[in-house]
């Protein structure tokens, strides 16, 4: 039976039926297809690669040909859940000929089914133009990472004069533009359901609240992978660094006793057949010689 995949109108039918929306972040096809098999709606090929796969403080030196590269490796794993490319820092702000062009290629050699991209009105020009040429297109507004030093690190936003008003307003602004779903990151609760009351398209959560049409997380925090990164917003659904570890102890203390591998890992010779095998006949011609 053929899967049904999750598209922009099945997020849409989800806001209107009150059902929630599922998101995780992706960067293989290993991933991916386990993820994708465990029911997640959406997968989102971040820009955190830079922090969760790359091992950098801030999510600032990921390229666009870095990007389409993961893509790709999670388009080939996910076989119902929609795949989202993050566009990546200084991939769309220069001009909107700029954003075009690269959302284009995360389309076309990225293999995503939509693109996503940090920012509130003053890309809703852009956000119409990618929707007009047939790019699905997801928004993010409020903690949002690109912006990292101008906020003066991970802040949370609207909490000050004005916030509040400043993040419904590129919210609307987006949706108005095209947008058929929207990030909401590192706001007050409050705020979030606000804004998911006032907009017809479905908000994604994270560290917003319960109020959000839907939540994504960062699959390396979800699964514990890092023991040293413990935000508020994170919730462990299991403890993989503990695991992992473990598991890697009992192969290298395998490895070192000489229990691995053992008689059920190993091959030998067919007892059935009196025939050396090819390599073997190779080995003994050349001996004789």
């Amino acid at each position: 039976m053929k899967t049904q995949k999750v598209t922009i109108h099945t997020l849409r039918t989800m806001k209107e039926r009150g059902e929630k929306i599922a998101m995780l972040t992706a960067y293989d096809a290993t991933f991916a297809r386990l993820l994708d098999e465990a029911g997640a709606d959406v997968l989102l090929v971040g820009d955190s690669l830079g922090m969760v796969i790359q091992g950098n403080d801030t999510t600032l030196p990921v390229t666009l040909d870095e990007i389409i590269y993961h893509c790709r490796a999670v388009a080939r794993g996910a076989q119902r859940a929609q795949v989202v490319g993050d566009m990546p820092f200084m991939s769309y702000q220069t001009s909107i000929e700029q954003g075009m062009a690269n959302a284009g290629r995360m389309v076309k050699e990225g293999g995503a089914h939509a693109i996503k991209l940090e920012g509130g009105a003053q890309h809703a020009e852009l956000v119409y133009r990618l929707v007009a040429a047939g790019i699905p297109v997801m928004g993010h507004v409020g903690l949002t990472p690109q912006s990292f030093h101008q906020m003066g690190g991970f802040k949370i936003q609207g909490r000050e004069p004005g916030g509040k008003d400043r993040l419904l307003d590129d919210a609307r602004a987006l949706a108005e533009a095209g947008a058929y779903a929207i990030v909401l990151e590192g706001i007050p609760s409050e705020i979030a359901a606000e804004i998911t009351a006032a907009v017809a398209v479905p908000t994604i959560g994270i560290g917003a609240g319960v109020g959000c049409d839907g939540q994504v997380l960062v699959c390396y925090d979800m699964l514990g992978m890092d023991d040293s990164f413990k935000p508020k917003f994170v919730r462990r659904f299991e403890q993989l660094s503990l695991r992992i570890r473990t598991a890697v102890q009992a192969y290298v203390s395998d490895v070192r006793s000489g229990a691995f591998p053992g008689e059920q890992e190993s091959f030998a010779l067919d007892p059935r057949s009196a025939t050396p095998a090819p390599d073997a006949r190779v080995y003994s011609t050349v001996a004789k010689k």
